[in-house]
């Protein structure tokens, strides 16, 4: 039925008469029933649950939106329950050593962003945001089931071991290969879930309404704020029980939260917006690369007008309602011959119904152009990745060396430390949109403030701070473990989490923003999966730069910069490395940024 529902919305023009009163749609004016149509009913192509138009008052908004919002915090909740301390099981339940542990956390934590592109896929190709959302949070649940049962009646042997003083004994093959099953089973559901949400909840709020419009780039804002504050339990409570040993406790607590999420999202199903999948999108870019070789030998026009595309009324029929045409953009000129008419295409009358793998319309050409252009700009997004991952691994290693006790018998688990990161989060995305926004507003003549590109730029740069006070941090930590003043006291890390939290809002909200406005209709949850994927490809980068400095300066696991036993080696090196190739690549992303060219929609 919701793959029914999803394809099968009738657009406005074979809506609106049915919808209208009678008073007004047997008489007023057309201009006067246009008004109300406008005002009552969606204009971007979205329907309700039935497939037809969605009126405004009972669909969408702030309602769904928030649905969406507490679904996001409760999922969150459930995933870091598992992701934030899992080196520290792999460590103290699986036995693994420190450099190890720090390698398949970020292999996993790389392979959940992976999944984001199946996920994507699937939704914007044949499922729809809706149906993939459900389909994947399911497999989460499953995933967190498996693995709350497989660690309470296999991994957590003798009784009472896993915290700092009790390792538990050694594994059978079956035990970890169901452990891995099913931490791979979690990846799989919050990989596919992920970027389809923060776009589904994008969906309830029709961008060519002014009031609507704002709402939806706020709702970003308030996603990313909803992600961090619903790990913040996991990095507060379920951190201290888990470093306790009370891991099962730890992991039900995840699986009841994930399926409460679940509940909640299926809840708000008849209030949701949906829109109908576009089809294939790797079959588009194929039909535009092969058109474009089929007439490489044509000499191209001067200018664009003469390309190929379809008028209003065929465009509406052979796309999704509401989808809307991108003007013709210089760059990658040799992909517009895909668009070049000529006589051996023989159009027929009816132009929407033509040979794709001959003919594209300049829309279709531009959709390839938008992803090629993106590129670039991701692609310097994956080193700030490589500098946010540590704060799973590497941070919560230094945290476990410092002095954990802060009063009397009081300790911080050291992956609760990461609160601080969340509570700057908070803290910055409530200074960012309430008071440097507008000012900047003010100040530019521009009411976005700081563009999208400029705010991943200042995230880059606070990236770099945050490196350089890690390596600082533990410069001192090293100095003082090596004496007779005893470790440091693990609130020296405050300064370097509070920095990565800043960093995130201007990086990671903005990417988010960035790669949505400039995706093409038919690649929402692509654009979405690419801030994902290259969180991915930074834990992947992570641990081939942690094995590569490893294999550089140490010949085993008790020597070079990251030892099993921290206070011999010099990880403050590595972050003063990280900082460098950060660097490095804020001078690279410059120059992207500064040649990057915005798409050009139609009417916008």
């Amino acid at each position: 039925m919701l793959g029914e529902m999803e394809q099968g919305g009738e657009g406005h023009d074979g809506k609106t008469a049915a919808a209208l009163p009678a008073h007004i749609g047997g008489g007023g004016g057309e201009e006067f029933q246009q008004e109300y149509f406008c005002n009552k009913y969606t204009a971007d192509g979205s329907v309700d649950i039935s497939g037809h138009v969605a009126v405004k008052a009972c669909t969408g908004g702030w309602v769904a939106g928030s649905l969406i919002l507490v679904n996001q915090g409760l999922a969150t909740l459930a995933f870091f329950g598992v992701g934030v301390n899992l080196v520290l099981f792999l460590t103290r339940v699986v036995g693994q050593n420190n450099a190890d542990a720090a390698n398949n956390v970020s292999k996993w934590t790389g392979t959940v962003y992976i999944f984001s592109l199946v996920g994507a896929f699937l939704s914007d190709s044949y499922w729809g945001r809706y149906k993939t959302c459900a389909v994947f949070q399911l497999i989460f649940v499953m995933g967190l089931i498996m693995l709350s049962l497989t660690s309470q009646l296999l991994m957590l042997r003798p009784s009472g071991c896993g915290d700092a003083q009790n390792p538990c004994e050694s594994h059978s093959g079956l035990e970890m290969g169901l452990f891995s099953l099913s931490i791979y089973l979690v990846a799989l559901g919050n990989g596919g879930y992920q970027p389809n949400i923060a776009t589904f909840g994008a969906d309830q709020f029709e961008e060519g309404d002014p009031r609507e419009s704002h709402s939806k780039i706020s709702f970003f804002s308030y996603f990313y704020l909803a992600l961090n504050l619903g790990s913040l339990f996991s990095n507060t409570f379920l951190s201290y029980f888990e470093d306790e040993g009370m891991w099962a406790l730890g992991f039900w607590i995840s699986s009841g939260s994930a399926l409460s999420a679940l509940v909640l999202f299926l809840c708000g199903t008849q209030r949701y917006r949906y829109f109908r999948p576009c089809g294939n999108p790797l079959s588009r870019v194929c039909q535009v690369i092969v058109a474009a070789f089929r007439k490489w030998k044509f000499e191209m026009p001067t200018s664009g007008d003469d390309l190929y595309e379809m008028d209003g009324k065929e465009f509406k029929s052979a796309t999704n309602e509401g989808s809307k045409k991108i003007l013709h953009s210089d760059g990658f000129r040799f992909l517009d011959r895909a668009a070049l008419v000529t006589p051996s295409d023989d159009l027929p009358v009816d132009t929407a119904i033509h040979n794709p793998w001959r003919i594209c319309t300049v829309t279709q050409v531009e959709e390839v152009k938008c992803v090629l252009r993106l590129l670039p700009i991701w692609l310097c997004t994956i080193l700030y990745s490589v500098v946010f991952t540590q704060m799973a691994s590497l941070f919560v290693e230094q945290g476990a060396a410092m002095n954990t006790v802060i009063t009397g018998s009081f300790r911080i688990p050291p992956a609760s430390m990461s609160a601080f990161d969340i509570l700057s989060v908070s803290i910055f995305i409530f200074f960012y949109r309430r008071l440097l926004q507008p000012l900047i507003a003010t100040l530019r003549r521009d009411p976005r403030g700081l563009t999208e590109l400029h705010r991943m730029g200042l995230g880059l740069i606070i990236a770099i701070a945050a490196m350089v006070a890690a390596g600082i941090v533990e410069h001192f930590r090293l100095k003082s473990a090596r004496t007779a003043a005893g470790s440091l006291n693990i609130l020296w890390q405050v300064p370097q989490y509070m920095l990565i939290g800043a960093s995130e809002v201007f990086m990671y909200v903005g990417q988010l923003e960035f790669f949505n406005e400039q995706a093409p209709d038919g690649l929402k949850s692509f654009g979405s999966a690419l801030c994902m994927t290259s969180i991915s490809l930074g834990n992947y980068v992570s641990d081939l730069l942690v094995t590569a400095v490893m294999q550089i300066t140490g010949k085993d696991d008790r020597t070079g910069w990251i030892p099993a036993n921290l206070n011999r080696g010099h990880m403050d090196r590595f972050y003063f490395l990280l900082a460098a190739l950060t660097g490095a690549d804020l001078v690279l992303y410059v120059v992207c940024a500064r040649c990057y060219k915005c798409i050009k929609i139609e009417g916008r």
